[in-house]
């Protein structure tokens, strides 16, 4: 198994003593709280450029909240995504001052290191014009967006939302290009009427394709992200057999009718403690919250969560 650094040299030294690590919860759907219009296209990636005030309160109540890593709003905001809304000369724009902002709030905020992260994911690549899925045209995009985040000075890049492999692999090679730390974050649905682990999106395509194709590319991490809490276990089992290294776990809670998130049924803050501790006893060490999960929730797992591993576990 090829394996890189899981962060910057304190974040990965932390990590490899098996320190459990908080990230934070979800920047979109906190944003959609605080009154935040979503874009009909590209969701919370114009947030950035509309209301840098708010985002940048959002990361410094997630750092005050206990998080050690937050992830810029960078989920919707490559070319692929902001192109084909109108918003192509803003890409640039968009990826740096979210990072700018990231940066700022940390400053503001912290009181000990905290790592700032890039996201890229696969968001709208379901619904794209065929021609953004031509290799090379999908090469670019991720090539653009990790240097973007790379010179605009994240720490490490977590891929978000992989799912297809022929979307995911130019995507973790455009990322560990950059020479940054990259995590890979895959999304999954436990089918329970088969008990097949399937792509988030793709209930024709299972999750251990997507596996096979990027758990040995050379990511130094990988974890379970905007998956049902009810999933997130399955989706971890799966993960750990065919990866040994750092393992993290953020899912999501509710769910999506574009572009509003909809918080519905929301896994209250002391049961997701509780699923979280379960995940800590599988040996999971990156533990956050993704879409409808909130600053409640990283408050619990900063007071409530073991501050390291058990060494015999896996």
């Amino acid at each position: 198994m090829k394996q890189g650094p899981a962060g910057p040299v304190w974040l990965d030294e932390r990590i490899q003593r098996g320190e459990v690590i908080i990230l934070d919860g979800a920047t979109g759907t906190e944003l959609e709280r605080r009154g935040v219009p979503m874009h009909g296209k590209v969701w919370c990636a114009e947030a950035t450029l509309t209301h840098p005030e708010v985002l940048r309160a959002v990361h410094e109540d997630y750092i005050r909240a206990g998080a050690d890593v937050i992830i810029a709003n960078t989920f919707a905001s490559a070319r692929h995504a902001m192109e084909p809304a109108g918003l192509g000369d803003k890409v640039a724009a968009a990826n740096r001052n979210a990072v700018d902002i990231a940066r700022a709030a940390r400053g503001a905020a912290a009181d000990g290191p905290v790592c700032i992260a890039g996201s890229i994911s696969d968001f709208t690549a379901k619904a794209l014009d065929p021609s953004w899925l031509e290799p090379d045209r999908l090469r670019q995009t991720f090539r653009e967006q990790a240097e973007l985040l790379a010179e605009a000075g994240v720490e490490l890049i977590a891929l978000e939302m992989m799912q297809k492999p022929e979307v995911a692999v130019p995507a973790v090679e455009a990322a560990l290009a950059t020479g940054l730390p990259v995590w890979i974050g895959v999304s999954c649905r436990l089918q329970r009427d088969s008990g097949r682990l399937t792509l988030y999106n793709y209930d024709d395509r299972d999750l251990n394709e997507l596996l096979q194709a990027v758990s040995d590319l050379g990511a130094g991490a990988f974890t379970v992200m905007h998956s049902k809490v009810d999933d997130t276990e399955a989706g971890l089992r799966a993960v750990r057999e065919s990866w040994s290294g750092p393992l993290g776990a953020y899912p999501n809670s509710g769910h999506f009718a574009m572009p509003n998130w909809q918080f519905i049924d929301i896994t209250p803050p002391d049961v997701f403690l509780q699923r979280a501790r379960e995940w800590v006893d599988l040996g999971v060490q990156l533990i956050g919250g993704c879409c409808g999960l909130g600053l409640e929730h990283i408050a619990a797992l900063r007071d409530g969560l073991p501050r390291k591993i058990s060494s015999t576990k896996t």
